[in-house]
């Protein structure tokens, strides 16, 4: 990295980031309060305000959203008539899944191999204390040229709202003149991307019903309508033979514009078994970033250990719809429901309930925050050029923070480059990414206050 005082100040401080990582990614802030303890979300909610409170962030405070849970919000002011820039983050985490498939404990940030491994190190963890090493780099270096505006989200992951909806309703707290969201990540790593479009979510939960119990299979076994069997089906119709999503009504053949993705790579990034073929076709940016999506989330039935032989009387299934810019989740939510409901075979009881949705997202990247970005990112990845990606995954905030300040400008950065596993088993950061997007953060927020 060239020599700069901003990357020399953030080299410096990487080995007091590695251990309030390490801090952070103990507290197991899964915003589901059924399956972790509410007060892990609270331990790391105070955390992020405590660090806010040291680097002189004012109006701290834990605000009780909606859902349930906490987001933790701060204010740094600026130089008189400064722009405003809000900084984003999420301290919740993906469940850690089976954590005897991790190499070390889920919520013990470890060192392997040049990489810092954990549940949110990446996401989104990471992105908090990027943010803290920017605001750091430039108060030892002539102070934060911008008014400043933090926000770290208490339930991102679960996709319940409460931020939304707090926003919605004290529309004044995150006006800003630009908002950048540490939740995306480089195309791979060491190439400098800002991601420009989001796939919007719908996601709903599926129930059948065909008899008032159990039954033995050898006794009714061929006649009495099976759930299970059932629930298959349906989900079954979701697909085509290529694998390709198919449902009724919903447009599956767009296409993106931008940056490519070869087909051996992504195969390599998604970590794809030898001889398995991807599904769908066209460009691999086409079906990740372009098109929608289904995905089975879980379903519930007996486990093969213990199951006894019965006819199920009950199913049920956790579905995931994404949308591509253009397509309304709602409208989406409401073709996915339908399609489950005609494709439910031999008359049996369904029932679909939706449990989370956020819109999908385009950014317009003609505006000076993006001049200055593409910038600020030559500085910290020298010889490379800016890429813009989209993104298969949803951030629901965006399109609320578009709707409530349609003049802002919209930016997407983070640490969640391939490598790093977000939502799977060994979850990982790159101290490198880190390091680099912290210092493209400081020198944006000094341009950006220039421009």
């Amino acid at each position: 990295m060239s020599s700069n005082p901003l990357a020399e100040t953030v080299a410096a401080l990487m080995p007091r980031a590695k251990a309030e990582l390490t801090e952070l990614v103990a507290f197991k802030s899964v915003a589901d309060f059924d399956q972790f303890p509410r007060s892990e979300s609270e331990g790391a909610a105070n955390w992020v305000a405590d660090a806010l409170r040291a680097e002189g962030l004012q109006d701290v405070a834990l605000l009780d959203t909606p859902d349930g849970t906490q987001s933790v919000y701060g204010y740094l002011p600026g130089p008189e008539g400064a722009k405003t820039v809000l900084l984003y983050a999420h301290y919740d985490v993906q469940p850690p899944l089976d954590e005897s498939a991790w190499t070390t404990p889920p919520f013990e940030l470890t060192e392997r191999d040049g990489r810092w491994y954990g549940r949110g190190a990446a996401d989104c963890k990471g992105g908090v204390i990027m943010h803290l090493l920017a605001l750091r780099a430039l108060r030892a270096n002539g102070g934060v040229p911008v008014n400043v505006k933090v926000i770290a989200e208490g339930s991102e992951e679960q996709g319940t709202g409460g931020l939304e909806r707090y926003a919605e309703q004290h529309s004044d707290l995150l006006a800003a003149d630009a908002i950048v969201i540490g939740d995306a990540g480089n195309f791979r790593a060491g190439l400098p991307t800002v991601t420009t479009t989001l796939r919007g979510m719908t996601l709903v939960r599926v129930q059948i019903d065909t008899l008032r119990g159990n039954l033995h299979s050898g006794q009714f076994g061929g006649a009495a309508p099976d759930a299970l069997a059932a629930l298959i089906r349906v989900l079954d119709s979701l697909r085509a033979e290529d694998g390709s999503t198919t449902v009724d009504g919903l447009e599956p053949d767009t296409r993106w514009e931008g940056l490519s993705y070869d087909e051996e790579q992504f195969r390599a990034d998604a970590k794809v078994l030898d001889g398995v073929g991807l599904i769908g076709e066209g460009p691999v940016a086409d079906r990740i970033w372009a098109r929608p999506a289904v995905t089975v989330l879980g379903i519930d039935c007996p486990p093969v250990v213990g199951a006894t032989p019965s006819v199920q009387a009950s199913a049920r299934a956790l579905i995931s719809l994404r949308v591509p810019p253009g397509v309304d989740a709602a409208e989406g939510g409401k073709l996915l429901q339908a399609h489950l409901e005609a494709h439910t075979p031999w008359g049996a009881r369904v029932q679909v309930e939706q449990v989370g949705q956020g819109q999908a997202f385009r950014a317009d990247t003609t505006s000076p925050a993006y001049r200055a970005m593409a910038d600020a990112m030559a500085v910290a990845y020298p010889g490379q050029e800016m890429q813009y990606a989209g993104q298969g995954g949803s951030i629901p905030l965006c399109n609320t923070l578009a709707a409530l300040y349609p003049q802002a400008e919209i930016l997407l950065i983070g640490l969640s480059e391939p490598e790093a596993q977000i939502h799977a088993v060994n979850e990982s950061v790159s101290p490198e990414e880190l390091e680099r997007l912290s210092v493209a953060e400081a020198h944006f927020l000094r341009l950006y206050a220039a421009g």
